[in-house]
């Protein structure tokens, strides 16, 4: 049996206690760090399979310790907040985050998001081992090694851009509504932002180089979604 190590950073030891119990309580193994210097030893040293960051942090800001995990990880990343605007939740999920949840929340309602990543991370891992290209091989997908390259080299996507970049090249010249997309990739039962979808595809094609006046893998249907513009090469 594997036991799911989860790193939860927040710098009130009320809340810490609180997440680890809850989530110790449902046999997960809990590191707790409460800067964000702390956070970034105890991922170095355990590697997690699920970070828990908060924002707010004294010595970094969670979007520091964000951008310093995903140089080396795609770790589901998910980001704990007192801060609600819209704006705010798409930042967090440029720099690389999952997923997130605004103070003050339920320890059920995280959970949940626990469990849905996770979920979705398994699902990845254990899903179709084929390899996908494109363009002659100038973009291909490992799904079994979780790993894309463009012309060779390799790019490191987030677990929901790796998801959406799938489901989209699965389905090439189909159109996928925002709420599509949303709800493969997150669940009907999310709660959030259509708009982190734009958010995703944005980060997708700034690291994959396209273009998107003049697309060459995913194109943009105004008012409705996206697709993806290229077949799979031939075998």
């Amino acid at each position: 049996m594997k036991f799911v190590k989860i790193l939860v950073v927040d710098d009130e030891e009320n809340i810490l206690q609180v997440i680890k119990a809850y989530l110790e309580k449902n046999n997960y193994i809990v590191y707790k760090a409460d800067t964000g210097r702390g956070a970034i030893h105890l991922f170095e040293t355990f590697q997690p399979d699920l970070i828990v960051l908060d924002l707010m942090l004294p010595d970094m800001t969670g979007e520091e310790v964000c951008r310093m995990v995903r140089k080396s990880s795609n770790v589901p990343i998910l980001m704990l907040t007192a801060k609600s605007s819209e704006d705010d939740m798409v930042n967090g999920l440029m720099i690389g985050a999952d997923d997130y949840i605004t103070k003050p929340f339920s320890p059920r309602e995280l959970l949940a998001r626990v469990i849905s990543l996770l979920r979705r991370t398994n699902q990845r891992e254990q899903g179709n081992m084929s390899l996908l290209s494109y363009a002659q091989g100038c973009l291909t997908m490992d799904l079994e090694r979780y790993e894309v390259r463009i012309h060779e080299e390799p790019v490191s996507l987030t677990h929901m851009e790796f998801k959406l970049l799938e489901i989209l090249a699965k389905h090439p010249k189909r159109v996928f509504s925002r709420l599509e997309l949303v709800n493969l990739t997150q669940g009907d039962t999310f709660e959030g932002f259509e708009r982190t979808i734009d958010v995703h595809i944005k980060n997708i094609r700034q690291k994959i180089g396209d273009d998107p006046k003049h697309p060459v893998f995913i194109g943009t249907v105004f008012g409705v979604g996206y697709k993806f513009l290229v077949s799979p090469d031939e075998k």
